[in-house]
């Protein structure tokens, strides 16, 4: 007995939705009654990785072997059945499509790429979109008619211009990688999401053009509701002098993610207080450091301030992670201001550096358990 094509059309499209696109398609080959069900599925993806090991086997010829990497001729084959795949895809569907996922190489503007969201646009139904590519692609102008977007991720995409469009105003999720952009522009775009909680930026100084025309604090005006935030040391290191606090306090801010922390640069230890004494309602701080005593001259190292800082309590911070703990210099330091600090902090867990010894293991563990703690429940491990 067919059990499963009895089974309810809503059942049967969250079944379809979480199988790869290529393999939803291909259950139309199943009976009469599966041939149109993939077609109305309201998530589509494609990964150019998954199709070419789908399509031409996961083994490369002697020729790609020898010079690791497909000749020219074969990788344009390629791309050029993809797209075939993807427009007829795109074309034969026939519901809304809520969730659009495109994983693949893409060099500057690709045509192809553009007539599909294009064709997005014009439908005007998605709400996730993610854009992952490698070789920095240009959005198109078509890409700020989407409107109806929730959820929007972008990687190694260029955005060098935006048209007078009403701004994203249902967007909640914002996840920028290795993004290209203006910092006005960037601000702009931020601007133009009134709803905006969750942020992540995750791009180096080299990407984002013109930080020197503006401040942290012009930065941070625009992100007056944000709950997550996730950002890159490496963008602030390049803001012109850090002001002594920040005018619009990120009343909003329960989570603070920050990536390639280099606790020995001079901007670094005052850069997250700045933040910390922003957000009063934070409740989870997580550091990932960069352990590379040799980047900085010594103009630009700097020492963690000794002060006590009588005016910032954590009063609401549950939970401390940092990962790449080497013990280098304010590293150590700024455990103990956070232990000193939070007087409702539960659970705090340091990831040590691969290359420290056991010794040092040693050394580091017992000079933050005797450190002094606001708070009388707090794990560590």
């Amino acid at each position: 007995m067919d059990r499963i094509s009895k089974l309810p059309l809503g059942v049967i499209e969250t079944i379809l939705c979480l199988l790869p696109t290529q393999e939803a398609a291909r259950t139309s080959i199943l009976s009469r009654e599966w041939r149109y069900h993939w077609t109305e599925i309201s998530k589509l993806e494609f990964n150019e990785e998954a199709f070419e090991v789908s399509t031409y086997g996961a083994e490369p010829s002697v020729l790609e072997q020898t010079f690791d990497f497909p000749s020219h001729r074969k990788v344009m084959t390629r791309r050029c059945k993809l797209f075939y795949a993807i427009y007829q895809v795109v074309i034969m569907h026939q519901g809304p499509i809520h969730e659009f996922a495109l994983s693949m190489r893409a060099d500057g503007s690709c045509v192809e790429i553009d007539h599909i969201l294009f064709h997005l646009s014009r439908k005007n139904t998605v709400k996730i979109l993610k854009l992952d590519f490698i070789g920095k692609y240009k959005l198109p102008v078509s890409f700020f008619s989407l409107h109806q977007l929730t959820d929007l991720y972008l990687n190694d995409c260029a955005i060098d211009h935006q048209p007078s469009f009403n701004g994203f105003g249902g967007l909640t999720t914002l996840h920028l990688q290795e993004i290209h952009i203006c910092v006005k522009e960037l601000m702009r775009l931020l601007l133009s999401c009134p709803l905006l909680k969750r942020l992540a930026i995750l791009s180096d100084a080299g990407t984002i053009n013109g930080i020197g025309d503006v401040t942290i604090a012009d930065f941070i005006k625009c992100l007056p509701g944000i709950e997550y935030l996730s950002l890159s040391c490496l963008i602030f290191l390049c803001f012109p002098p850090l002001p002594k606090e920040l005018p619009t306090t990120m009343v909003h801010l329960k989570y603070l993610r920050m990536e390639w922390v280099w606790f020995r640069h001079k901007y670094v230890v005052p850069f997250l207080v700045l933040l910390i004494r922003s957000s009063p309602n934070l409740e989870k701080l997580k550091l990932e450091i960069f352990p590379d005593d040799d980047l900085f001259e010594e103009s630009e190292t700097g020492s963690f301030p000794r002060k006590d800082y009588p005016d910032i309590t954590l009063e609401h911070l549950t939970e401390l992670e940092i990962l790449q703990f080497s013990n280098a210099d304010n590293e150590t330091d700024f455990v103990k201001f956070i232990l000193a600090k939070s007087p409702v902090l539960k659970k705090v867990r340091i990831l040590l550096w691969d290359e420290i010894d056991e010794d040092e293991k040693l050394q580091i563990s017992k000079i933050v358990r005797s450190s002094p703690r606001a708070s009388r429940v707090v794990k560590l491990s």
